[in-house]
């Protein structure tokens, strides 16, 4: 066994193999970017090592200097992560050139199956089903039209060398097969260098289902059953789990053989992955097969009992897999949600800066080792809650690099139990500073269809076509919030009565009507009168009336926490609760479910006389080009004094591997410009004004 890997990665990956390899008793190295000083990865390794500047081309994805590092700090394999240059096949080579081990397969296996036209013939060899289509690159429109004719539509025109979207269309006609060949080649030209084409049949209503398979150097391969991985938004997967709601068993043996009989014809020796598109009548076809750990190994690891990481370590270094296919067990049910630092309510744009508060939910389950089960509750529930992570409170989410700021994962004793275990920890993921994504996630996570296991690939397309905005999270209970915002304001109120000295006559009094008014942007404010009664300092207890509802709220958490915990009518519930905030100083902000709520809770003679206070609209802004998202501004397209028409090109964006460009929204002239290129955006910072 190893003594030392290096870890050529960075963020939550990074974490996540130093936790494996500690348990396994072998020190790490990691490597940074002059971005990734403070870093969490670099924190919990042994040793580190400055790679260079913060872009990655100038720093993760230079190959010379990541074995430079190995070989300096005396490392004896190197694991890739994900990304970066975890399929890099030249690395992979180079590593081994280099008298180093390259912990994931051996670089003739990444490059048989790096090549989507190269891999599919090999899929198709080794008897694997394959989508009909034509797998030679394709020269011209009027030729890609006449295959799409004989292969018959709906069609997909796919760039060879495509990845993250790019390069794709779904053509229905013929005018959408020539104009979708030319846009896939002249994207895969831009994006990869790499301008071949195919086309292939469009599965309709399709599943995105992919198998891990497991091969050590000694000719033993296996399958550990599938992870469904079909909610996915804009081709990039937001919540994954395993197994699959949909597949029969009879389905899952033939994919896993399958995927297997692909491993074993590229004597594949590591992790993997075969993913397959599988149909509405569960026809399953081949996709491709990513020769690295997958972002979402996590659910598998849950419902196997095995550390993948362990094992890619352990074939690495020549070890036997030391159990047969019938002795790989398939218990609970796990479910992955991505937590990116994303603004769902503004396009899904990045959202980077300083994490003010960083609480994610109590783990019950122990990165990077054996995750099965994991201990029980009081109540009987056994599995738990898992926090893959590479951040850490007041750490800083740099632009430079991908939006992940967690992988949350829970596992449950079948999918009804791990939806309910999900959604209670998305309310116990306290994040402050940026935005997050975690409102999209307890939306989909409520959804009825996602509920019920009916959805595809085409879900959040379906039911977000338009975006993403605080509509859409409905919460099932929209009166407990208001509840909740009543109980802690008697809360403390009873504190404050306590307090000694107050001058006869004028000290606070603890009266139990009130009112909860739930605040709106517009100004359409709602009204609720509350009334809280029995309330019972010691046990934290009292009965709340919103109407006709009464709940029976018990807490004993703290004024100043933001993390609420308690029972509801004996129901336990977990909650945010904010009391004041730069826009609502006096207020008390809930969040649950998902659900935003700003509430102002008054004596009912105050709430009188807010109903009396004109509602003061927004600065009008129009006149001002605004950033969307923090970012750096990479280029600005106009000077003061330029006429510009609706939709012409003003500036650029850039933060997390996305390019954002902004464009005016009417005919107009330029006025001051109020930013430099090159500057650092915050959101919402005006870049230029309109004379």
């Amino acid at each position: 066994m190893f003594k030392k890997i290096l870890i050529a990665n960075r963020g939550e990956i990074a974490c996540r193999v130093i936790k494996t390899a500690k348990k396994m008793g072998i020190a790490t190295v990691a490597v940074y970017s002059e971005a990734d000083r403070d870093a969490r990865h670099v924190a919990l390794a042994d040793e580190a090592v400055l790679l260079g500047p913060a872009p990655s081309r100038e720093s993760y994805l230079v190959a010379d200097k990541i074995i430079a590092a190995a070989k300096s700090t005396g490392a004896e394999a190197i694991h890739p992560g994900y990304g970066f240059l975890s399929e890099n096949e030249d690395f992979a080579r180079r590593v081994e050139e280099e008298g180093l081990v390259f912990i994931g397969p051996k670089h003739a296996s990444i490059a048989a199956m790096g090549d989507k036209i190269a891999s599919k013939k090999l899929a198709q060899a080794a008897g694997v089903s394959t989508i009909p289509g034509w797998n030679d690159a394709i020269e011209s429109p009027e030729r890609a039209v006449q295959i799409a004719r004989d292969i018959g539509y709906p069609v997909m025109i796919k760039a060879s060398a495509g990845g993250g979207g790019k390069g794709l269309r779904v053509a229905f006609n013929d005018k959408e097969a020539a104009e979708g060949f030319a846009s896939c080649r002249n994207e895969a030209r831009n994006s990869f260098g790499d301008d071949r084409v195919f086309i292939e049949k469009f599965v309709e209503q399709p599943r995105h289902i992919e198998i891990q398979v497991l091969g050590d150097a000694h000719g033993h391969t296996l399958f550990l059953h599938e992870r469904e991985c079909s909610i996915q938004r804009r081709h990039q997967k937001v919540i994954e789990e395993a197994p699959s709601p949909f597949i029969s068993d009879e389905t899952r043996q033939k994919m896993g053989a399958q995927a297997v009989a692909l491993a074993r014809a590229v004597n594949y020796q590591s992790a993997g992955t075969v993913e397959f598109v599988v149909g509405k009548h569960q026809d399953f076809y081949f996709l491709e097969m990513n020769t690295r750990l997958q972002v979402e190994h996590p659910v598998t690891e849950c419902i196997t009992g095995l550390d993948l990481v362990e094992w890619m370590i352990r074939i690495a270094a020549g070890e036997r897999l030391p159990f047969a296919q019938a002795e790989l067990k398939r218990e609970g049910w796990a479910i992955e949600c991505r937590i990116n630092a994303e603004d769902p309510y503004r396009g899904f744009l990045p959202s980077t800066g300083r994490l003010v508060r960083y609480q994610p939910p109590p783990a019950t389950l122990e990165q990077g080792t054996v995750t099965l089960q994991g201990p029980a509750y009081a109540d009987g529930r056994f599995g738990g809650v898992r926090v893959d992570t590479g951040v850490y409170e007041g750490g800083e989410i740099p632009m430079y690099y991908d939006s992940m700021i967690a992988k949350l994962i829970v596992h449950g004793r079948d999918r009804a139990d791990a939806i309910a275990k999900m959604r209670d920890a998305l309310n116990a993921f306290v994040i402050r500073g940026i935005a997050s994504n975690i409102p999209f996630q307890a939306a989909l996570l409520a959804h009825p269809k996602f509920v019920a296991g009916e959805f595809n690939t085409g879900f959040i397309a379906e039911h977000y076509g338009r975006g993403f905005d605080a509509a859409d999270v409905a919460h099932e209970d929209p009166l407990f919030p208001v509840a909740l915002a009543a109980f802690v304001r008697r809360k403390a109120r009873e504190r404050s009565a306590r307090i000694s000295g107050q001058l006869a006559g004028h000290g606070v009094k603890t009266l139990a009507d009130l009112v909860v008014v739930v605040l709106a942007p517009d100004g359409r404010h709602q009204h609720h009168p509350v009334r809280v009664q029995g309330f019972d300092a010691v046990w934290g207890k009292a009965e709340v009336q919103v109407g006709d509802r009464r709940y029976t709220i018990q807490s004993d958490s703290k004024l100043g926490d933001i993390l609420m915990t308690g029972t509801c009518d004996g129901h336990p519930f977990t909650a945010q609760v904010e009391r004041g905030g730069a826009k609502n100083p006096l207020g008390i902000r809930v969040v649950h479910g998902g659900a935003v709520v700003e509430t102002l809770v008054l004596l009912p003679r105050a709430a009188e006389l807010l109903r009396l206070m004109p509602h003061k609209p927004p600065p009008d802004l129009s006149r001002f080009l605004l950033s969307p998202m923090p970012g750096l501004l990479v280029d600005i397209a106009v000077q003061p004094g330029q006429k510009v028409l609706a939709g012409e090109r003003l500036a650029v964006i850039e933060a997390m591997k996305m390019e954002n460009i902004l464009v005016a929204a009417q005919d107009g002239t330029v006025g001051e410009l109020l930013a430099k290129k090159g500057e650092s955006l915050a959101v919402d910072q005006p870049i230029l004004s309109f004379a």
